[in-house]
């Protein structure tokens, strides 16, 4: 088949980024044709709060990266839908994550579906933000009535865009008087698969010369972009329980800050922690993800809300045992007291596992069921899922 994946890609970093090249080598691998349509501007500067949007590193090998959407200007998505149209592809793969991007993803769909071949099947990330806005009323449901079926990392997801289409329904029914219904639109969900081009698992010791911190403590990693739903406060008022009781445990935050720094230093130094806490406030490219994981003991993700997360992914790929909480996607991924832990977003309950896990030397035994779990989370499985949801509409 002949499929364009539109949504954020390089030259822009991330996650997301990584995701949907990794995705487009899976279906090249199973012998279909992909392009990668990604933005010329993504945000505007004053929207975006990190240093850059842009990596650092080479360009993804054997991958066509088109550069064509502009994301604030209407005229664009009129050209871009039309283009996708004339190109024609069998699927048209939109990569949702928020918003902002409602309206240009809705009015491309449109355009692209004209021309009575191309299917637009959503991959939706996350339909209600971590941190919502009015914009998620107002232009989610046009981006979810413009899609021909929907791909979610988790079933939370899934309900929330069955909550979008109910709203679509309810505000038709105050228009045109028929009964409220849920719209028939295919969706599936399929875990977040595996990332598994970070390289091989480094040696504990290897990773800490590497890192320039002693072999010998016992370290947590908080990793990734630093938000306020992530929870990093949560994780230092659990720490500063039981910080006398663990002398030898250490935490690494690693990833860029999204918000002020200096309110968790200082609660780092409220907390006497100062001492105990590895403070890397930078974007860390995927050339260093296995040192960091590979001298962290424990992955933790102390999360108020979430639907699902890479860095779950990236523990499995390297084998680490995770403490998240139980919000969104990730109870369904992180099996409860066999490969680590799903607890309730507080400072208490994180704490109670955090002393469970490093005093009763549960890493040995979580790793060989990890291991295990981990070949649930194939690329093969997405792809699949996407083929399934495009054969419901008559492909």
């Amino acid at each position: 088949m002949k499929i364009i994946l539109l949504g954020t890609t390089y030259p822009y970093r991330g996650g997301l980024a990584t995701f949907n090249e990794r995705l487009a080598r899976q279906f090249q691998e199973e012998g279909h044709e992909v392009e990668l349509w990604t933005f010329t501007l993504q945000y505007p500067s004053f929207l975006f709060p990190g240093k850059t949007q842009y990596s650092s590193e080479q360009p993804p090998a054997g991958l066509t990266i088109r550069r064509v959407l502009n994301s604030c200007n209407p005229f664009n998505w009129l050209r871009v839908g039309r283009q996708i149209r004339k190109a024609a592809p069998d699927m048209l793969i939109c990569c949702y994550w928020m918003a902002f991007f409602a309206p240009a993803y809705g009015l491309i769909s449109r355009l692209a579906r004209g021309n009575g071949k191309t299917k637009t099947i959503a991959l939706v990330h996350n339909m209600m933000p971590h941190e919502p806005s009015i914009l998620d009323k107002l232009f989610a449901p046009y981006f979810v009535a413009s899609q021909d079926g929907f791909i979610a990392l988790s079933e939370s997801v899934v309900k929330d865009i069955e909550k979008v289409e109910q709203k679509i329904i309810n505000h038709k029914s105050q228009t045109i008087n028929h009964k409220s219904q849920i719209i028939n639109t295919p969706k599936a969900s399929s875990p977040h698969p595996i990332y598994d081009h970070y390289g091989e698992r480094m040696s504990k010791p290897e990773a800490c010369q590497a890192l320039n911190i002693p072999a010998d403590k016992q370290y947590m990693l908080f990793f990734g972009l630093v938000r306020a739903y992530k929870g990093l406060d949560l994780l230092l008022d659990a720490f500063a329980q039981i910080k006398d009781q663990l002398p030898s445990l250490q935490l690494i935050i690693a990833g860029e800050f999204y918000e002020h720094e200096d309110k968790y230093r200082s609660q780092i130094a409220a907390n006497k922690l100062s001492d105990r806490v590895i403070l890397r406030n930078e974007f860390i490219p995927d050339a260093d993800l296995r040192k960091y994981f590979g001298a962290a003991d424990l992955i933790v993700q102390p999360y108020k809300s979430a639907t699902q997360s890479g860095v779950t992914q990236v523990a499995f790929h390297f084998e680490k045992p995770m403490l998240v909480t139980n919000v969104g996607g990730l109870g369904e991924i992180v099996h409860d007291h066999q490969m680590g832990y799903a607890c309730e977003p507080s400072a208490d309950a994180i704490a109670a596992d955090l002393l469970d896990y490093f005093t009763n030397d549960r890493q040995a035994d979580y790793t060989s069921y990890l291991k295990k779990e981990k070949t649930k989370y194939a690329w093969s499985n997405i792809t699949r899922a996407f083929l399934t949801i495009l054969s419901k509409n008559g492909k």
